[in-house]
């Protein structure tokens, strides 16, 4: 694994416009770098791959266990958002995608940091504007990258054909719509009948869901935290309504990192996972402390026997701040000042892809530079 200097090309604005990636810079800032690419070995990317489909095989496994005794208390979860997620198991709800971030250097085992398994972004620059890049930077090197055709294929075994699918986000993120809009994309070129509107445009006409036109929302594909939605009124309607959704209600309890401490106590000393507790006490030296909800950095903290050391930007929107795991600390992996996050894709639980974030400082934010990769 190596980060290699590159010379960005002259237009890649215009290249990035040209193919809908309009949110490529941030605060007059590159979000997306071709000043660098990181290089691996085949084997490497083997590595990476099953590391996130043992990781994901892991997770699915846990969860069947947590539902089938009805062990819900580590996640601090109300009486709705259980009977969702039941019933949304029960109904063998597909799921559509996430992204495991792993710390790794290329020797050794990948580390999990966290999983991303509601709303990931930074999914179009990782499927297609990457690959873009190298189909002009490198005609014979390769790219762990088969997120496209994948998500495609996902569509067409979600059991929809008759349905409208709605996508649904907030109002004014740039982000968040073309990730949305992206994802909406892949279902049409998979033949999927669809439709988009934001959140709050969303109604209810007592029995169920409606859109705009007054027409019934029988699937819904949202790019909105299941934590956020359980806060409005929206919530009380679900089950009664019929409505699916897209993630299923089961993904809550992969989207909060209560998960991370489950899965070390059912696999101690798995050489994918780092120790991690719902007890401070029980992680020897310096950890990072996370919340149960939070995303892209957000109010993770380093702790060392003193206090913290490293913090960054408050949680918004989170129902439960008190709530906090802890993880053991390690010395992330360092390139030329920068610090990746390797953000491995899994679609319909199928690990298919690679996209690096990184950062001067070890925590990971939603400014951090996206950065393209490569092997040959």
């Amino acid at each position: 694994m190596e980060r290699l200097a590159v010379e960005p090309r002259p237009d890649w604005r215009e290249r990035a416009e040209k193919i809908g990636f309009a949110f490529h810079t941030i605060n007059g800032e590159p979000y997306w770098c071709e000043d660098a690419a990181y290089s691996f070995t085949p084997a490497q990317i083997d590595e990476l791959d099953d590391a996130a489909q043992r990781l994901e095989d892991m997770c699915l496994e846990l969860v069947d266990g947590i539902i089938q005794r009805g062990d819900y208390a580590p996640f601090h979860l109300t009486d709705t958002a259980i009977a969702l997620i039941e019933q949304s198991w029960q109904r063998q709800d597909k799921n559509l995608y996430g992204r495991f971030d792993l710390a790794w250097n290329g020797t050794g085992a990948p580390k999990l940091l966290e999983y991303n398994a509601d709303t990931p972004t930074a999914l179009y620059e990782a499927s297609v504007v990457q690959w873009e890049w190298l189909d002009s930077f490198c005609n014979h090197c390769d790219q762990f990258n088969g997120i496209h055709e994948t998500l495609i294929e996902a569509w067409k075994h979600f059991g929809l054909w008759g349905h409208r699918v709605h996508f649904t986000c907030v109002r004014d993120h740039e982000e968040d719509f073309g990730t949305a809009e992206y994802l909406r994309d892949t279902a049409i070129q998979a033949g999927l009948d669809t439709d988009r509107l934001y959140i709050d445009e969303i109604g209810w006409n007592g029995k169920r869901f409606v859109d705009l036109a007054a027409r019934p929302i029988t699937v819904l594909f949202k790019l909105y935290p299941w934590e956020w939605l359980l806060q409005e009124e929206f919530a009380a309607n679900i089950q009664s309504s019929g409505i699916r959704m897209i993630e299923p209600a089961w993904k809550m309890l992969f989207s909060t990192k209560a998960i991370l401490p489950l899965l070390w106590q059912a696999w101690p000393d798995h050489e994918n996972l780092l120790p991690a507790s719902f007890d401070r006490a029980a992680i020897r030296g310096s950890c990072m402390a996370k919340p149960f909800w939070g995303r892209e950095g957000a109010g993770i903290s380093r702790l060392s026997e003193t206090g913290a050391t490293l913090d960054s930007v408050p949680v918004q929107g989170d129902p439960a701040p008190e709530l906090r795991i802890y993880q053991q600390a390690i010395d992330m992996p360092c390139f030329d000042g920068f610090y990746p996050v390797l953000g491995v894709w899994v679609v319909a639980s199928r690990a298919c892809g690679l996209g690096i974030r990184e950062d001067r400082s070890p925590i990971t934010r939603n400014t951090s530079r996206f950065v393209p990769h490569l092997f040959e």
